[in-house]
């Protein structure tokens, strides 16, 4: 299996759906992404600061792995880093089956504890029209499925860029899968 590793790294300081790559970014404990909208120790994604904006911040950071960048172009969309909220895209590291709670040591000193899958929303498919089908989906069972990626916290601060090297720890167990967050 081939290393993980950070490919890209974007941040925004507007609340807009795509976010422009960037050379490094910074994250601070407890906060998020220096110079990003979502920076805060609660909630700053706008449709939940109107529900209660007085919640703890379970979306500090946005991780989206490249692999589904891949196959979104094989289905036919172009999609870039960045392009889709995230503030982190990786390779090598299966987000979606991490549990909840693992640690995700991102470059020299940064720590991100993952809280949950991304909930992805229409606003997917204003950016790229039939996008949504192909992240949000049902088993046969038809439980939802969510694959846009997922949401963590900053547990320690630092400096995190392309080529980075990411370890992973994953928590006590019983493990507890991740849901939307």
């Amino acid at each position: 299996m081939s290393a993980a590793v950070v490919t890209a790294v974007a941040r925004d300081e507007g609340h807009h759906f795509s976010k422009p790559t960037r050379a490094s970014i910074r994250l601070l404990a407890g906060l998020g992404v220096e110079g990003d909208a979502h920076l805060g120790v609660t909630v700053k994604h706008r449709s939940r600061v109107a529900r209660d904006p007085n919640l703890p911040n379970l979306r500090q950071v946005h991780l989206i792995h490249s692999e589904l960048h891949d196959e979104l172009r094989a289905a036919g969309h172009q999609v870039m880093p960045g392009e889709m909220g995230e503030n982190v895209t990786t390779r090598g590291v299966d987000l979606l089956g991490l549990p909840v709670g693992t640690l995700l040591r991102l470059g020299d000193a940064a720590v991100v504890e993952v809280t949950g899958l991304r909930n992805p929303c229409a606003q997917i498919d204003n950016f790229q029209s039939g996008l949504l089908k192909r992240v949000v989906g049902r088993t046969e069972a038809g439980e939802l499925v969510r694959l846009a990626g997922v949401m963590g916290v900053v547990r320690e601060g630092g400096e995190i860029r392309p080529g980075d090297e990411i370890r992973i720890e994953l928590p006590a167990e019983p493990h507890r899968p991740l849901d939307q967050v």
